[in-house]
């Protein structure tokens, strides 16, 4: 399989990357900022992208924004946020036919990096400040979104596991902000938040599609034109030590089945020669369903609705999260211990260890059929300043032994136990 190989223009705090491929029928622009994940920026941060997709000044409201990129062929675009270590990323997502697939020739790349530019440099401001009413509507659905993160009890338990682990830490932080903070911004403050993270943080912009690298960039520099640089370098990424013995913290709650997450320190993140080990021993841990989680906690005690773990490469953790019955909660806990000292000693069956490398390797495949995955994993790299190919990657998976697993699992610190159990009937 051949790789594909972007061309990228790289300045300090700027940098396009293009990806010429005729693999996409469509082409895809997406912008990500970094920002980092801190207490001061986050709210505004999240909310930021979203007032941006409500109107510009060109289409000022939703309806009109709409009919243009319905005349764009039905180009979709959309806007939000996501957290990559201690990195809040900001990110502006368009995807357009390419002209070279329709009927009547039509310069549809370049109407869709004008739009692009509108959005991001030509908002709707009113007396120097965003749209009274757009702010008014995205503030409220803001807050809406972090109340009802309570109600997706998965996704409840682990953003409070990451709260009790890092407690000191930015990655404490949710994406979304903080609830608190979102009445006091005004519509003046987020528009010169705006202004401050235009020439502040670095922006990666990038294009894949079936286009002319040279054309794309003339395109961006017409009307994606940033103002100059002036920010500094990123904090780096906290690494921290588990304490001696694991924190437990118990909550209780009105829940039908409870939810025992546990966090993990691995000390190993993106940019390490380990870090290709390490997927592969999340990989016979719990990514999978012929994973050690999932057979022991799951399917052979029959204690667990689900089992699994999951890797923060930027930041290092690896996350255990199961579904239990408050009854279950020490058995469950001792098998899932169990399961990490059997990676500790190699405990591993060639059948799991080759499953496991054919899952990685066919999910990697996979991600090469989507511009969106192909994106995530390029700047993934980038943002750990350490870039590996696919083919490296496939490669290494290939070679890690069993010996090597269990030399990364001993490196692996257990460090919070959460466990949120149902209230107990009277």
């Amino acid at each position: 399989m051949s790789e594909l190989t972007f061309v990228s223009h790289t300045n300090p705090g700027r940098s396009v990357h293009v990806l010429p491929t005729d693999k996409f029928k469509t082409t895809t622009i997406l912008m990500h900022i970094a920002l980092p994940l801190d207490e001061q920026l986050v709210t505004k941060g999240a909310l930021l992208p979203n007032v941006l997709a409500r109107g510009t000044a060109n289409h000022p409201d939703p309806a009109r924004l709409q009919r243009h990129l319905d005349a764009l062929y039905g180009a979709v675009f959309s806007t939000g946020v996501m957290k990559r270590g201690e990195r809040q990323i900001i990110q502006l997502y368009l995807e357009v036919a390419n002209e070279k697939f329709l009927h009547e020739a039509e310069p549809l790349l370049e109407k869709a990096v004008a739009f692009f530019g509108d959005v991001l440099l030509h908002p709707l401001v009113e007396s120097g400040a965003f749209s009274e009413k757009f702010v008014a509507l995205e503030k409220e659905a803001l807050a809406k979104r972090i109340e009802g993160l309570i109600d997706d009890k998965m996704r409840y338990a682990n953003q409070r596991l990451v709260e009790e682990m890092c407690k000191d830490e930015p990655y404490r932080l949710l994406s979304y902000g903080r609830k608190e903070d979102i009445s006091g911004i005004t519509p003046q403050s987020l528009y010169e938040f705006y202004q401050h993270v235009l020439t502040s943080y670095p922006i990666d912009l990038y294009v894949i599609g079936d286009v002319n690298p040279d054309e794309v960039q003339t395109l961006i520099d017409r009307y994606v034109s940033l103002p100059a640089y002036g920010g500094q370098t990123l904090p780096p990424i906290a690494q921290k030590s588990a304490p001696e013995a694991a924190r437990a913290v118990k909550e209780e709650m009105n829940v039908a089945q409870g939810k025992l997450n546990i966090g993990l320190r691995t000390g190993i993140t993106y940019a390490d020669r380990d870090y290709v080990t390490l997927m592969v021993y999340n990989g016979v841990l719990g990514s999978f369903p012929h994973s050690k989680l999932f057979m022991n906690v799951r399917e052979k005690a029959s204690l667990a609705y689900y089992a699994v773990s999951q890797l923060e490469s930027q930041k290092g953790l690896c996350m255990i999260m199961s579904g239990v019955e408050t009854a279950n909660y020490e058995q469950a806990l001792r098998i899932i211990k169990e399961q990490l000292t059997m990676m500790e000693n190699g405990d591993i069956s060639d059948l799991e260890l080759n499953q496991t490398k054919a899952m990685l390797i066919n999910q990697l495949r996979e991600t090469q059929d989507s511009a969106a995955a192909i994106v995530s994993m390029d700047y993934n790299g980038r943002l750990a300043g350490k870039s590996r190919s696919l083919q490296e990657t496939l490669e290494a998976i290939q070679a890690v032994t069993k010996e090597d697993i269990a030399r990364v699992a001993r490196q692996v610190q257990m460090d919070t136990i959460y466990f949120l159990s149902g209230k107990e009937e009277a």
